[in-house]
């Protein structure tokens, strides 16, 4: 049934954007994960890299000036708000801001296409903890999974097509960030890669047959996780030409920048292979359109909520007798 929504809440995940914020926010991402402190400052090294600015949180900020101007071309009367998971502008502040303005139900987004427990059930749960956290707040539906919409193909196309002119010829590898197997177990996240992969290979017109690979790992070397490596794939590759396209990623932000522009062209450069990264959708203007045919369709017609029992957190191991 159609919903009366007066707002729009795009949910992002946060980075820092100064150097001193770069140690509090990796505390905030690890919280309650077993995550030893040697591994948290190494990670740092990468936003330290970057003098501690992750691109992220400008990134969205260009996503929402494109997304006013779209809505506003379209005739969409709606506020846009923003809050993120782990770092300034933090989702409860969002949600107060959106309880004062006197807004009664908004339609949220994600920036994760894939349907995964980190990716998208998560973040249901950091709205309702938000919710929670004020009184009368609105409520708040978030849109689902959306890597299979014509929009979002149409303009990670476009952006391979622009790799491919630039480097001719090159075979194409897919990267997304690695999940553990159990998460992967109880998500469409693999699938839903594998046939996005295929279906961009396909409009953009590249050679050969897509590879999908995986990249940004963190959990510990006996956990497994989804495989094989972007830095091993690169060190096993007959490839001369090498395209790497991030089609589990959004926008350019700290894993694309350190983990694929910096490391893996390293390891590209060190074998000799001609190395170019493509751009991620960000703000293309099919990529914007997809966003706002998503919401009038909800609008119209009511969200397509995911299960409430879709893509739960993996099963810890069971301890051990003493």
């Amino acid at each position: 049934m159609p919903a009366d929504y007066d707002a729009f809440l795009l949910v992002s995940f946060g980075g820092p954007e100064k150097r001193e914020d770069v140690i509090p926010f990796l505390e905030n991402v690890l919280r309650g994960r077993n995550v030893p402190r040697e591994r948290l400052l190494e990670v740092a090294e990468h936003y330290y890299h970057f003098d501690g600015v992750s691109p992220i949180n400008r990134q969205c900020r260009e996503l929402i000036a494109a997304l006013q101007s779209e809505f506003e071309s379209a005739g969409l009367d709606l506020p846009i708000y923003w809050g993120n998971r782990n770092w300034d502008p933090l989702l409860a502040g969002a949600v107060s801001q959106m309880r004062a303005d006197g807004i009664h139900r908004a339609l949220a987004l994600a920036t994760s296409a894939y349907g995964s427990y980190s990716g998208c059930r998560q973040y249901r749960e950091d709205i309702d903890r938000a919710r929670a956290a004020v009184p009368d707040a609105p409520i708040i539906d978030k849109l689902p999974p959306f890597a299979g919409h014509p929009g979002f193909l149409s303009a990670a196309a476009a952006r391979l097509r622009d790799a491919l002119e630039q480097l001719p010829g090159a075979d194409v590898v897919y990267t997304a960030h690695s999940i553990p197997v159990s998460m992967a177990q109880s998500s469409p996240y693999e699938q839903q890669l594998r046939a996005t992969a295929g279906k961009v290979h396909q409009l953009a017109g590249a050679p050969g047959s897509p590879t999908l690979v995986y990249q940004s790992r963190s959990g510990p070397p006996t956990q497994p996780w989804l495989g094989p490596d972007i830095g091993d794939y690169i060190r096993r590759t007959d490839s001369a030409r090498l395209i790497v396209n991030p089609i589990g990623f959004l926008s350019d932000h700290m894993e694309v920048l350190y983990d694929l522009d910096f490391e893996a062209a390293a390891v590209a450069r060190d074998r000799g292979i001609e190395f170019l990264r493509a751009a991620t959708v960000g703000t293309h203007p099919d990529f914007v359109r997809a966003i706002r045919e998503m919401v009038q369709t909800a609008m119209n017609n009511g969200v397509a909520a995911c299960a409430q029992d879709c893509c739960p957190p993996p099963q810890r191991p069971a301890a051990r007798p003493q």
